[in-house]
């Protein structure tokens, strides 16, 4: 029989799972706040995986992922542990806020401090309570308001061969090789050596029903990459590819935006992303894609001004497989036209 795991002075039992409140500062009303999580702790050995969302706390997509996994039937038979932990930052999340109410950046404070600000705080808690029983993290995030991300993973690859496998198994169709930031959760992980990689899908303070459901099949498909629950008898050619490189396409001039390319996009040099105009349509700027590759996020505010990010793309050598592969996926999780039956009713 394998230990017990104990967070916050709870202790959980092999075989069991249960949820936790993990203190965090309180509200200036002197309200208590906690930090909401589940472990499932197994009766067999395996990792001990993190997933958490809402670090940035209008980020929310990763709730929806998060208790579906927790509601997957194949979790209560896992080897191993999962915390999951769906509202990193409550206090962002309560205001629909990426930020906390002192303006700080949780993901720029890690690994933090026990004497620091709310932000170091928070992110120490999460540091000695959490992250220091783990031996994997997915960290979910979405786009920023107004702004969405086509599914994809972000991971620092650079002779990482654990990290790679970890991002190539969760099997969306676009992959980034990222630099971690400083003060992010990934660099904070890294630096004890724990594989993370990053789910950015869909835009803030909105579900989006495909970004959902590949997050909950990513996650899965990492959990049978890593030995915690059985494999899918069905294997899937993986054909994920990895870009090494990122441009963004700014606005040319100010105006109202009229884009005309989606997100998954496979486009060329110079080829027409959008148009500018001013109010009455006088005059009007063509905005051109400045390198080729897939559009994987892009502005949803038809206002911009000049200078502002409006089209992110990825670099491919094999962009036109990529952009396939994306068509298909899309086509494998999207409501409309899927195959197989999901017992969870879609979101709208």
């Amino acid at each position: 029989m394998r230990p017990p795991i104990t967070i916050a002075g709870v202790t959980i039992q092999p075989g069991t799972r249960q949820s936790i409140e993990l203190p965090i500062p309180s509200f200036y009303t002197h309200t208590s706040a906690s930090m909401p999580l589940h472990v499932v702790h197994g009766r067999k050995p395996g990792p001990c995986m993190l997933i958490c969302a809402a670090i940035h706390g209008d980020e929310i997509n990763g709730v929806e992922i998060i208790r579906r996994i927790l509601a997957n039937k194949t979790v209560n038979n896992i080897k191993g542990t999962i915390i999951a932990i769906p509202i990193v930052n409550v206090f962002g999340f309560v205001s629909q806020s990426r930020y906390l109410p002192d303006r700080r950046d949780l993901n720029r404070s890690f690994p933090g401090s026990k004497n620091g600000s709310m932000a170091s705080r928070l992110a120490n808690i999460l540091m000695t309570e959490i992250i220091s029983q783990c031996t994997h993290v997915i960290d979910l995030h979405t786009g920023a308001v107004a702004r969405n991300n086509l599914p994809q993973i972000r991971a620092f690859l650079e002779d990482e061969p654990e990290t790679e496998a970890m991002a190539r198994a969760f099997g969306v169709p676009v992959i980034i090789n990222s630099d971690v930031r400083d003060g992010s959760l990934r660099e904070a992980a890294r630096k004890q050596n724990i594989p993370v990689i990053l789910y950015e899908a869909g835009e803030a303070l909105r579900f989006d029903e495909v970004a959902i459901r590949a997050g909950v099949r990513g996650i899965l498909e990492v959990m049978s990459f890593l030995g915690m629950r059985q494999k899918s008898r069905k294997k899937k050619e993986n054909s994920t590819r990895i870009s090494r490189s990122t441009h963004w396409v700014r606005a040319p001039e100010s105006g109202i935006l009229r884009s005309i390319i989606p997100l998954g996009t496979l486009v060329q040099k110079d080829d027409i992303l959008a148009y500018i105009s001013d109010p009455l349509g006088e005059i009007e700027t063509k905005v051109l894609s400045s390198t080729s590759g897939i559009i994987i996020g892009k502005t949803n505010l038809p206002l911009a001004h000049e200078g502002e990010g409006i089209f992110h793309i990825a670099k491919y050598s094999e962009a036109e497989e990529v952009s396939n592969h994306i068509e298909i996926y899309h086509d494998e999780l999207d409501p409309l036209t899927d195959e197989i039956r999901s017992e969870e009713i879609p979101l709208v």
